[in-house]
């Protein structure tokens, strides 16, 4: 059975472009334009992945992602967006998107981008001695559930899904409540004393989740 995409991107040429190279793949792609009518397609029928861009008409897509999460909607989320501000792809992650791609970008990048996430969804994510499932966002050791708060649950879906990538902190910032550098960095303490994840700081640059 073909996996189910909802797109919504307001530039025609564009979307249509991505539609028929994701059709040409087998996906089955419901095509939108505005924020409205993407909630409508989300509500009628059930996703595998949404693609969304984020300057849309209606409502932008991390306005429309984070009330799609406020209603319990879990599908996994990619936003593609020319806006490249630190604090705009910060917020995307807040809300609870799981990639982001800048535009302008080949087609064939989504593509890839796309199957690595319909992949990851299925599949979970080892770690040493540690499991991750990225749809239940649950973390285990030794087949044994670590419980975590808020904060904790959002730092580890972004760390165990970017091992080997340096993260920017403006990106994990959107994991707080009131984003500081010192905020961040007791977050970020109390995340390895309940989860034992060596996380690495790369001074002037970022966090890492070495690969193991």
């Amino acid at each position: 059975m073909s996996k189910k995409i909802l797109l919504l991107e307001d530039d025609y040429e564009l979307a249509q472009t991505l539609q028929e190279l994701l059709e040409m793949h087998k996906y089955a792609v419901t095509l939108v334009h505005t924020g409205n009518d993407a909630i409508d397609a989300s509500y009628e029928n059930s996703h595998d992945l949404y693609v969304f861009d984020i300057n849309v008409p209606d409502m932008n897509g991390i306005e429309l992602l984070e009330s799609l999460r406020n209603a319990d909607d879990t599908t996994p989320t990619i936003f593609i967006s020319a806006l490249i501000d630190l604090n705009t792809i910060a917020k995307g992650f807040e809300v609870g998107a799981d990639d982001y791609i800048k535009k302008p970008f080949f087609p064939e990048e989504l593509l890839i981008r796309i199957k690595a996430k319909l992949s990851q969804v299925s599949k979970d994510i080892e770690y040493k001695n540690l499991r991750y499932s990225p749809q239940k966002k649950e973390l285990y050791k030794d087949g044994n559930i670590i419980p975590m708060g808020e904060v904790q649950e959002c730092l580890c879906h972004i760390f165990m899904q970017n091992i080997g990538n340096v993260l920017d902190k403006n990106i994990l910032m959107g994991c707080l409540v009131h984003p500081s550098d010192s905020a961040l960095r007791v977050a970020l303490s109390k995340f390895k004393q309940t989860t034992e994840i060596p996380i690495k700081n790369i001074r002037g640059v970022g966090y890492i989740l070495e690969k193991s």
